[in-house]
């Protein structure tokens, strides 16, 4: 049934101006406008993010967003030099190296956003 229903992702954020400012002008995203709700949305590959006002805005401790990119290097490089800071990480069955970690069938690398929402990139490995 929800097979063929499109997704859209709900990010709760404290400060809109400042979230809108990294999502355009850092990710590049296209603006599509506010709701009458108040949530402000993009669309992205398909589906749709809402940034959501919310004065206490989150403290998830996972990734909520995960964009799957062609070439991980290259899009660490491109969003890096837009100022986008990467993470990195030490623990037990999560080493990253130059920010990214190899999990499985995929490469991931994490950012934050100005909310404090854990962002990644993933590129699928080929392991035909």
């Amino acid at each position: 049934m929800l097979s063929e229903s499109s997704v859209t992702t709900m990010l709760p954020v404290k400060d809109m101006d400042r979230a809108r400012a990294f999502y355009e002008g850092l990710l590049g995203l296209n603006p599509g406008g506010f709701r009458p709700d108040g949530k402000f949305t993009y669309m992205v590959g398909g589906s749709t993010l809402a940034l959501f006002p919310k004065a206490e805005g989150t403290k998830a401790d996972h990734t909520a967003i995960s964009f799957r990119v062609d070439d991980i290097a290259a899009s660490i490089e491109a969003l890096k030099g837009k100022g986008v800071v990467f993470e990195d990480y030490d623990f037990p069955g999560l080493k990253t190296v130059n920010h990214v970690c190899v999990l499985g069938a995929e490469k991931a690398a994490w950012f934050k956003d100005t909310e404090g929402n854990y962002l990644c990139l993933h590129e699928d490995l080929d392991l035909a």
